[in-house]
């Protein structure tokens, strides 16, 4: 399949895209004035007079609940399966699902879509937690390929074709394969070769897209996923492609069935979707589609500026495409800014921290070696040159030795058993500092990027723990434990 690129403004295609069918019909039943007696109890905002005042009038009259004009998401037939289709078609997949659980939720479901209890699914161990709780919920068992490693960056990086061509050979009976387009840090995989290698073997390719919506809409980004050919794909438009935080679409393509995908999406989603954010997935396709790549070009320049001042400072490393070594980073996505703050004695997170409590500036993560700043066309250049001003400040009155600081963001596991054994049997709560060798019960994670440190099922070792107590001393937001201030973590009795 060709890569997506918008028509000619007179194409048939073009026409189609120009109509956004769930946001007209919202906009309608605004304006008709009807009585209502259904859900939500607002009732337009007059019933929450203070919440009207705080997110306006007009979002609090589209803030409604199913009915038949508007179309119903669990069973869609009217305008919210066109606008479906509208968004298919503009992604060049065979079929869309808007979904209001975030992408976390497309994740899961076309993990559960591809499969159940006791298959095999193979995927990346720096996957995003989403997927492995899919794997607790149905009962698959992940087969992990550990990926690349950066020694001087100290990032996981995308997945080695001959390690994928192994792992099929001695899995040959593995459902699915599972592959992010991008990691976080704006790393890709050759999926292509993966997806003819899976595709040879009866496998599914299955792709994590919460950071590459924007790479069907610039021939100058890494390939998406219906471009490479993979089955299913989950994209976070509101990541990178401008819809409200939450809103996300999970992709696919012929011979999965889209009948069943909606069977397994309405397992876990909501009932009561969102309009606002429906709507707003249908507003961000037309603008993606007719907008995307100038959007993108500027994005790329923005990136490619900030990359070379802040190289030019010394002491950061903004990393780019020259990592690319045609397996284990085929492409890297240039839109990402991720810098390497780790050789002026300063974690990520430190520097994160600085920005914002010094400086005024939010940016998305970072981690105990690098941090990430997303970078949109919606930026300001002004705003990027007091980034980079903050950075060169924050060197000049901060930097010291890195010695002491730990050198790397991933740790092979060492599994036990499967995620949904563990996180399902008997526990009992140690002391983080005396967990190591025991088998873990529950998550540990930094958040964001949200990929575990260690999993359940997996043994807490030496590295593990160095690793969590270093990134919670540093201040990382550690989540995923009972423990809510992580004093204490449950493994397996």
């Amino acid at each position: 399949m060709a890569r997506t690129v918008p028509a000619r403004a007179g194409d048939i295609k073009a026409q189609r895209q120009k109509g956004t069918p769930l946001a007209d019909a919202l906009d309608a039943q605004r304006i008709n004035r009807l009585a209502h007696f259904d859900v939500p109890a607002h009732k337009s905002g007059r019933g929450n007079p203070e919440l009207t005042e705080y997110l306006g009038e007009r979002a609090m009259a589209m803030d409604v609940n199913s009915m038949k004009p508007l179309d119903n998401l669990g069973h869609p037939v009217s305008v919210i399966k066109e606008a479906q289709e509208l968004c298919a078609e503009a992604f060049g997949a065979d079929d869309a699902f808007f979904m209001v659980n975030g992408t976390t939720s497309a994740v899961q479901a076309m993990i559960m879509a591809s499969v159940t209890t006791g298959d095999e699914i193979i995927l990346p161990r720096n996957v995003h937690r989403s997927a492995i709780n899919a794997l607790v919920v149905c009962g698959a068992i992940p087969v992990y390929i550990n990926p690349g490693i950066d020694k001087r960056l100290g990032i996981p990086l995308g997945m080695s074709v001959e390690d994928v061509k192994r792992t099929i050979k001695e899995h040959p009976n593995a459902k699915a394969i599972l592959v992010n387009n991008p990691t976080y840090y704006g790393i890709c995989s050759n999926l292509k070769e993966i997806v003819k290698l899976a595709h040879a073997a009866g496998m599914r390719v299955l792709a994590d897209e919460a950071h590459g919506t924007h790479f069907y809409f610039h021939e100058e980004l890494p390939v998406s996923a219906m471009a490479c050919g993979c089955d299913m794909a989950a994209a976070s438009i509101h990541k990178t492609g401008g819809s409200l935080t939450q809103s996300s679409v999970l992709l696919t393509r012929k011979p999965v069935n889209p009948d069943y995908v909606r069977q397994v999406i309405t397992l876990t989603q909501s009932t009561s979707a969102s309009y606002l954010l429906l709507s707003s997935l249908d507003i961000a396709r037309k603008n993606l589609f007719f907008k995307g790549r100038d959007m993108y070009q500027k994005t790329i320049e923005f990136a490619d500026y900030a990359r070379e001042e802040i190289n030019d400072l010394g002491g950061y490393y903004a990393f780019g495409p020259e990592l690319i070594n045609g397996d284990t980073v085929f492409a890297f996505d240039r839109t990402k800014l991720s810098v390497h703050t780790r050789d002026i004695g300063l974690a990520g997170i430190e520097v994160y921290d600085y920005l914002r409590d010094d400086y005024g500036i939010q940016i998305e993560f970072g981690d105990i070696g690098n941090l990430l700043a997303i970078i949109s066309c919606g930026d300001r250049m002004m705003d990027i040159d007091r980034l980079i001003s903050a950075l060169e400040e924050i060197k000049r009155k901060r930097e010291k030795s890195p010695i002491g600081l730990f050198d790397h963001e991933y740790i092979n596991p060492d599994i036990a058993m499967a995620p949904q054994t563990a996180f399902y049997a008997k526990k009992r709560r140690v002391k983080l500092e005396k967990s190591k060798g025991f088998i873990a019960g529950e998550f540990v994670m930094s958040y964001p990027p949200g990929i575990p440190i260690v999993a359940p099922g997996e043994r807490i070792t030496a590295d593990v723990l160095e690793h969590i107590l270093f990134a919670k001393a540093k201040g990382c937001f550690m989540t995923g434990t009972e423990d809510m201030s992580l004093e204490y973590v449950n493994v397996l009795a």
